[in-house]
């Protein structure tokens, strides 16, 4: 048996590795081996399961502990030509890492009885993709063209991976189980156990003449376009589900979905707040004093409102029925107009003349605030 090269330089971490590092990498490595990501390369393959052979000692404490103190021959009894050269150290030890040898065999890593059969339909994996929409087609819905990578079922073999008027032959090896049982010796003598069927890489069948367009792999990677409906009132960061967008199935199995995550980019004018739009307008002091008619943006279009006489800065108006759709609702939110009254600068002489002469005709009667204000300064002061 060839050497197997160190679980930690598999994986690409150090030795005092934490479980939370050892898992990242284990996730970046296998995705980047991914036989999903790499349809035909064999290499690619033979590494991701060397790197989920490795994950699998690694995030287990009790293999890792004994692969730290023994090496390979602490996880694996036939590394080295069989036997437990060292794991043992001359007896049986304590009788818990006989435990943990016997689950190596029936349990983990070295295949179970109740393998599942590889050629049983399996769904697509579901995909996930983004879109970025203007605030206005989030408060009314579109229809948007969005470009998604994915695996489909290859066209000219059907999916089945074979060329055309060939046939997938079931593995002679393993006979279509994707497993192969092995006999090894332990000190309790010969225990049979089940692995990956080389022949066949575990799949349980044989393409003699694959097919030149996907190379035997069933399905091909493309990019296309796909409309989504944009809902009526969607939100900034939730989740669309167009179903059966995803990665094809394999062996019949049906596709994946895509979920895809909607972006609202701001709007210079209204600003949400769940279903309720708010909107800040400025007014002239002069409209404020004497009240006017204004204009107010909504998303419905523009709209008349008259400003009362006397209005203060921080005044907020109410227009029902004007925010954003519910979802799945035919109600709306409302809209808030925010009132903020500019102060006029870069005054003429004469302008300022005016506005002297016109707040010496004013008394306290005229600002109920700041006369209260400093009734209540006196009341404090006695």
């Amino acid at each position: 048996m060839a050497d197997k090269r160190d679980y930690y330089e598999v994986l690409g971490v150090q030795k005092g590795a934490s479980p939370d590092e050892i898992k990242k990498a284990f996730r970046q490595m296998a995705k980047k081996y991914h036989p999903d990501l790499n349809p035909g390369n064999k290499e690619a393959e033979e590494k991701f399961k060397e790197v989920n052979e490795a994950y699998e000692v690694l995030s287990d404490p009790d293999k890792k502990a004994r692969y730290d103190q023994y090496g390979h021959a602490g996880v694996d009894p036939s590394y080295g030509g069989g036997g437990f050269n060292g794991g043992f150290s001359g007896g049986f030890g304590d009788m818990g890492d006989i435990g943990d040898i016997f689950n190596s065999f029936f349990g983990g890593g070295f295949g179970s009885s109740s393998r599942s059969n590889p050629n049983a339909p399996r769904r697509g994996q579901d995909l996930e993709t983004s879109v970025h929409i203007n605030f206005m087609d989030a408060c009314f819905g579109k229809e948007v063209e969005i470009n998604v990578n994915r695996l489909e079922k290859c066209s000219e073999c059907n999916g089945t991976g074979a060329a055309s008027g060939s046939s997938v032959d079931t593995c002679p090896d393993c006979h279509g189980t994707g497993s192969v049982k092995v006999a090894q010796r332990t000190p309790f003598g010969m225990i049979s156990s089940q692995k990956p069927c080389t022949r066949c890489s575990g799949k349980g069948k044989i393409i003699n003449n694959p097919c030149h367009k996907c190379n035997g792999n069933g399905r091909v990677s493309t990019s296309s376009g796909i409309t989504v409906s944009i809902p009526a009132g969607i939100d900034k960061g939730q989740v669309l589900r167009v179903p059966g967008k995803g990665n094809a199935g394999t062996n019949g199995g049906p596709n994946g979905d895509l979920h895809v995550v909607v972006n609202v980019r701001p709007d210079p004018i209204f600003e949400r707040e769940g279903f309720d739009i708010h909107t800040d307008i400025p007014i002239t002091y002069t409209q404020a004093v004497l009240g006017d008619e204004i204009t107010v943006p909504t998303i419905d279009g523009n709209v008349k409102y008259t400003v009362p006489e006397g209005t203060q800065t921080g005044t907020v108006f109410r227009f029902k029925g004007k925010g954003v759709k519910r979802l799945n609702s035919n109600g709306r939110g409302d809209q808030y107009v925010h009132v903020t009254i500019e102060v006029p600068k870069n005054l003429s002489k004469k302008q300022k003349e005016l506005l002297k002469e016109y707040e010496a005709s004013l008394t306290d009667e005229n600002y109920n605030k700041r006369k209260s204000f400093f009734d209540r300064i006196k009341e404090a002061f006695k």
